[in-house]
């Protein structure tokens, strides 16, 4: 296992739900945490909070600047920034379709290509793509948001093939219903049986600090019982 010790994490999406418990528990682990959010008054002490908007291109560019000249290094980054407005296939009105791309797909991509070449420099760089069980299957009418998970997916095997020669490791985290303010709307599993943001957390470091030669391209974590999930 890899020595958290010194190393460096980044996390969007850190000032609720996922990424706030991935940003918590890797910072208690002793990783020192750059935090991506929107508002970064929202950031708890001990955290080095930077301004981060995945829906406007650049800024993934500043916070790296940013983390690069607070802590001099980067070897793990965490995309848990995410939305999930209504897509409907059959919608014609195409704005939270765009929408989701732009902020699931298209933003974890910039952030990466911003933080690669440090990771590449780090020989032991972690990617985690918060995904979805609906990037694996549809069971609701939001395709949009479906198409856009799947997308998240490919391009971590992308990433995975490209850096692997760098160690670099990326891995596709795809939960099911997880208790966050994401899932409030949904009444079909109570929310007392949702996975937990804190268990997430925890699956999340373990595959951080797994050492070059035991990779995980994809992790698979559900609430409830489904077949093949």
């Amino acid at each position: 296992m890899l020595e958290p010790a010194g190393r460096v994490a980044m996390v969007s999406g850190a000032s609720r739900g996922i990424g706030r418990a991935v940003a918590d528990r890797l910072s208690r682990a002793g990783y020192r945490i750059s935090a991506g959010l929107r508002d970064p008054r929202a950031a708890p002490d001990g955290w080095y909070a930077c301004r981060y908007d995945a829906e406007k291109s650049g800024s993934e560019e500043a916070w790296t600047a940013a983390t690069l000249d607070q802590f001099g290094r980067i070897d793990v980054l965490v995309n848990a920034a995410g939305i999930n407005p209504m897509a409907r296939f059959l919608d014609p009105d195409e704005t939270a379709f765009d929408a989701l791309m732009a902020v699931n797909v298209k933003a974890p991509m910039r952030v990466i290509r911003a933080a690669w070449p440090h990771l590449v420099a780090s020989g032991s760089g972690r990617i985690v793509n918060i995904a979805s069980l609906s990037g694996k299957r549809v069971r609701n009418d939001n395709a949009g948001y479906a198409i856009a998970k799947a997308a998240l997916i490919s391009l971590t095997q992308a990433v995975r093939r490209e850096g692997w020669e760098h160690g670099i490791r990326a891995t596709a985290f795809c939960p099911g219903f997880v208790e966050t303010d994401m899932t409030a709307h949904v009444t079909k599993q109570p929310r007392e049986m949702m996975s937990r943001p804190e268990d997430v957390a925890a699956v999340i470091e373990t595959l951080v600090r797994l050492p070059n030669t035991a990779s995980v391209a994809e992790l698979l974590l559900n609430c409830r019982h489904e077949d093949m999930l």
